[in-house]
Formats: C-alpha cells, sequence, structure tokens
C-alpha cells in the first residue's frame, strides 16, 4: 500500500469518526467511559487468555467482573436506606410543627406541612424524571456493557488497525501514549475509590465528635457520595446542617456544615488525590488538581476521566518533545566537536 493510499484512508477514518461522533453526541459519555473501562479491563483480560480461556470467555468475564464492581459501589447506599429507614421517619418525628425565622427585621413562619408539601412535590417531579429517563438510562446501560466486551473481544484487532494508521517513525510515541493513558486511567479509578476511604477514615472521628449516633451510616454515605461528581459528600452535610437548622441548633449546624465540609467534603481531595497521582500516574499532584477539577466545571461528570486524562497525554507529550529535542542538541554537539577534531588535526597530516 503506497503512503498517499495510507494516509487518504486515515484521513477518511478521522472524518468518519468525527461524523459519528455528532450524530452520536447524545451518548458520546457513555462511549468514552466505556472505552476507558475497557483500557482498565485489557490487563485482566490479557491475563484470562494466558491462563487458556477463550477471547470470548476472557471478554465475557472481565465485562461481567466491572459491572458487579460497580453495583457494588452504590450497595452500601441502598442497604444503609434500607436499614436505617425507621430512623430516618423517626428524626423527622423530632422536627417542631412550626419554626420561626427572623432576618433583617423580618419574620418568617415555616410549617412543618408546608415543608413536607415542598418536598413531596420535589420528590414526585423527581420521580417522574425518572420513570421518563429510565428507558434511556437502560439503553444507555446495555451499550455500555456491549461496548465493553466488544472492545475487549476485538482488542488486539483495533489496537493494529489504529498504530497501521500512524507512520513508522512515530509508532514509538504512540506506544508512550498508550501507556499513559492506561497508566493515568488506572490512577484515576483508584484514586477515587482511594478518595472515598479516606473520606470514609476521616467522618468517623468527625461524625462522633460531634454526637451522632448512626457515626458508620453516616461516614458509609459519605464515602459512597465521593462517586458523585461536584456535590459529592457535601449533599450530606447540608442536609444535615438544615435539620439542625430547623431545631434551632444553629451551632450544630454551623459545626456540621463548616468543620464537616472541611475534612470531610475537602481535605480527602486535597490530601489523597494530588499525592496519589505522582505516586500512580507520575502526574504532579497541582496538574492533577487542575485536570479534575478542570474537566469537572467544564464538561461535567465525563470530566473526572476526561480531564485527568488530557494532563495525562499532555504531560507525556512534554516528555517525548523534551526527550527528541535533548537528543537532537546533544547529536548537534557531538557533530561540532568531531568536526572541530578534524580541524585541529588537519595541520599535523599536512
Amino acid at each position: 500500500m503506497s503512503r498517499q493510499r495510507r494516509y487518504t484512508l486515515g484521513a477518511l477514518f478521522v472524518l468518519a469518526g468525527a461524523v459519528a461522533a455528532v450524530l452520536l453526541a447524545s451518548v458520546l459519555s457513555t462511549v468514552f467511559f466505556a472505552v476507558t473501562v475497557a483500557y482498565l479491563l485489557w490487563p485482566v483480560r490479557r491475563e484470562l487468555v494466558a491462563r487458556g480461556q477463550s477471547r470470548r470467555v476472557a471478554s465475557g468475564g472481565a465485562t461481567a467482573g466491572a459491572f458487579v464492581m460497580t453495583l457494588l459501589v452504590f450497595v452500601p447506599l441502598a442497604v444503609v436506606a434500607y436499614l436505617r429507614f425507621d430512623s430516618f421517619v423517626d428524626l423527622i418525628g423530632l422536627l417542631p410543627a412550626q419554626i420561626d425565622v427572623s432576618l433583617l427585621g423580618f419574620e418568617y413562619v415555616v410549617t412543618l406541612e408546608s415543608v413536607a408539601t415542598l418536598v413531596v412535590g420535589l420528590v414526585e417531579r423527581a420521580a417522574r424524571r425518572a420513570a421518563t429517563a429510565a428507558p434511556v438510562l437502560l439503553v444507555k446501560v446495555t451499550l455500555f456493557v456491549f461496548l465493553i466486551y466488544s472492545l475487549l473481544y476485538y482488542g488486539e484487532d483495533a489496537q493494529r488497525a489504529a498504530l497501521a494508521l500512524v507512520p513508522t517513525d512515530y509508532r514509538d510515541a504512540a506506544r508512550s501514549l498508550n501507556r499513559r493513558a492506561r497508566e493515568t486511567l488506572f490512577a484515576i479509578y483508584v484514586l477515587q475509590a482511594a478518595t472515598a476511604v479516606a473520606t470514609f477514615a476521616l467522618a468517623l472521628p468527625v461524625f462522633f465528635a460531634l454526637g451522632y449516633e448512626s457515626v458508620v451510616t453516616l461516614s458509609t454515605v459519605a464515602a459512597v457520595l465521593q462517586f458523585v461528581p461536584i456535590i459529592g459528600p457535601s449533599v450530606l452535610l447540608a442536609g444535615l446542617a438544615a435539620y439542625h437548622v430547623a431545631l434551632g441548633e444553629l451551632l450544630q449546624a454551623a459545626l456540621v456544615f463548616f468543620v464537616g465540609g472541611f475534612v470531610i467534603a475537602w481535605l480527602p481531595d486535597v490530601l489523597v488525590r494530588p499525592r496519589l497521582a505522582r505516586e500512580t500516574a507520575d502526574i504532579p499532584g497541582s496538574l492533577y488538581f487542575v485536570g479534575f477539577f478542570g474537566g469537572v466545571l467544564t464538561i461535567g461528570p465525563i470530566g473526572v476521566v476526561a480531564g485527568p486524562l488530557a494532563v495525562g497525554l499532555f504531560v507525556e507529550s512534554a516528555a517525548l518533545l523534551s526527550t527528541e529535542l535533548n537528543s537532537v542538541d546533544d547529536a548537534d554537539h557531538d557533530d561540532a566537536e568531531t568536526s572541530s577534531d578534524v580541524d585541529r588535526q588537519k595541520p599535523d597530516d599536512e
């Protein structure tokens, strides 16, 4: 195949991919997450094949394992909600029937009945939206699972096809970027789990010091909420603070909102993510921090993965460029020294 034909087919591939991305924009985030998860599962699938399993069995086993692990992340939240439902109802019963609020010389009266009506209305609207979105969500989950399986099953073919588009002289750089992408994705998901564990460990003493009885339950909820981008455990702390305000316990509300917000919602992100990013993905903590929050604030939940991944590829590209430039400078320096030695030897030869 001539070089021109290869590049033409490569350009056609890129153009078809761009058109597909535009037409499939509604599921683009699902496709992106499926690709990142397939990257992580590839070593597992390769190990299963090395142990004698067929490609189909290895791909299906890795996909099923990932699906089960994803469900297990949110199982503790469902278990806590089920076991503590009666306690939650009892807490609601402790709220006063009427709350008088004075602000800037104005007095407001908030009744429990009006709050209950507002909450019921919000829950009903949320339930209707969830019911409407359920078929779409089911389709996306199905697409997510099938994509992971297909990427694992046809992984070698996809790798060869992608590498064939890269000129021979640049394939070492493509392999380096591929390695960096896999390491960064692994670090992102490991960091997410490590941050949840750190949140649980930090939440235990905070909730205990603030006098809560269900310390383990609240800490578990805070840890699981770390997997929810942007809001995280803040929604739990805000709900607890609002409950204490309703009871007239303003000091307790301030403590749980500000102290809990600092230690539980903010501190794990600052302490765990930058430090482990350096250890697991070889990315400076400051750059990972920028990628994580910048990605979330720019493109939403998908930015949790896309932001740090972009930073990781940027760091690897900078390292490749630096290595190339230094090798060129060293080669020029060696040529200059060789030329100088030849010039010095000429008079002696004559």
